[in-house]
């Protein structure tokens, strides 16, 4: 069996700690070439350490000297690269077979799709990748011979419903409509008045999945379903109308394919990120995961309800991006990123969040989004926009 060499953007996060606890249960497959971060050099040092991969690359200038450093001290060879062309450069590089995109956020981008251009397995774990610049993104695939495999667990779900050999084309393949599940967060039972006084450690405390802080709020505002309605329209070519939100609060089943039968095929499994990222990594074949057995006399029940529409305001803004199409959704990223960053920074009430990416998306008209420039640009200038109005907010209290 070739050992395949695997690029991790994000290493130090939880994606990309977690597919590092996989890789290391399958030494005789995998070996780890380069290993990022954004500045978290200390945690970085330690992968390296146990990994020893050729590459780590952090995007701050001060944590890479940090970790030039501490590498030369305890004599490893791993050579240490910054900023964001040295991203690009481990996720293209000729040795590498697959790329784990997991940067959250817009930083996320462009190695990921320089990872697509270079014809690589991409582990797509960076929504973004796909919300600001789907069709760029996805053509990128289509013309470098790149396979894309989502890491997400609910897309994960879905691709393992779907036949194996469709073409893309929903109704040739008898599927009716994806439904999306979602726990509903740490909210989803709260008193509504109640949320006007939330912490930011309260939004993080997730019920069921252990995540970073940016994407525990999504889950709790439920924007980070809206972003999975977007990515799942560029993953399985759906229209807003062929996916469906269900609020599942036990997240054991992770996602479901309707067809138009009346059949429902769905993924089940404990809630661990492990198991998507093994079926990727392994893909066709199956690998171990570390992850426990589902125990179906301990889970029960399974319940499920519709979002409620006051209470995750969030999702309606996606599905209303994803209908308008260009810059649409690339503007609702760069807002919501700003809002959660000041709701972190308690700048911002938890319940203001969606008003920013409202009026974020008011204040500009959606245009084309056909080049990375395009959608660059307006991402910055949405981010400014988000950024003016949470300043006059602040000024009126």
């Amino acid at each position: 069996m070739r050992v395949q060499q695997i690029t991790i953007l994000g290493a130090t996060g939880s994606i990309g700690m977690n597919t590092l606890d996989v890789i290391a249960r399958h030494p005789e497959r995998f070996q780890v070439y380069a290993l990022t971060a954004n500045r978290q050099w200390e945690r970085l040092f330690e992968q390296c350490r146990q990994f020893n991969p050729r590459y780590a690359v952090l995007l701050e200038a001060v944590a890479a000297e940090q970790l030039q450093q501490r590498l030369q001290h305890a004599g490893l060879r791993t050579e240490v690269l910054q900023g964001m062309a040295a991203l690009e450069q481990v996720s293209r590089a000729p040795e590498v077979a697959m790329v784990m995109a997991a940067i959250v956020g817009a930083a996320g981008l462009q190695p990921a799709l320089a990872a697509a251009q270079a014809g690589k397995r991409v582990l797509l774990a960076n929504k973004e990748a796909l919300v600001m610049s789907g069709h760029i993104f996805m053509r990128a695939v289509q013309d470098h011979g790149a396979t894309l495999l989502p890491i997400d667990s609910e897309h994960n779900a879905v691709f393992q419903a779907l036949p194996r050999d469709g073409n893309g084309d929903l109704r040739a393949m008898g599927v009716r409509r994806i439904l999306l599940t979602a726990s509903g967060g740490p909210f989803r039972t709260v008193p509504l008045a109640a949320l006007e006084h939330v912490t930011p450690d309260q939004a993080c405390a997730h019920p069921n999945w252990v995540m970073g802080r940016k994407i525990s709020v999504d889950s709790a505002s439920m924007m980070n379903k809206g972003l999975e309605v977007i990515e799942a329209h560029w993953l399985f070519n759906a229209s807003a109308d062929q996916i469906q939100v269900v609020i599942h609060p036990q997240s054991v089943i992770h996602s479901m394919v309707e067809y138009v039968d009346g059949s429902v095929l769905a993924q089940l499994g404990n809630p661990d990120m492990r198991t998507p990222i093994a079926y990727a990594l392994g893909f066709p074949e199956r690998i171990d995961s570390g992850v426990a057995a589902l125990d179906l006399f301990q889970i029960a029940r399974l319940d499920f309800e519709a979002p409620d529409a006051r209470r995750f305001p969030c999702i309606a803004l996606a599905y209303a991006a994803l209908r308008s199409g260009g810059t649409a959704p690339a503007v609702l990223n760069a807002a919501n990123e700003v809002a959660v960053a000041a709701f972190l920074e308690h700048r911002l009430p938890f319940q203001r969040i969606a008003a920013v990416i409202e009026h974020t998306l008011a204040a500009i008209p959606s245009g084309a989004a056909d080049t990375l420039e395009q959608v660059l640009a307006v991402d910055n200038q949405a981010r400014q926009v988000a950024r003016e109005h949470i300043e006059r907010s602040q000024a009126l209290c």
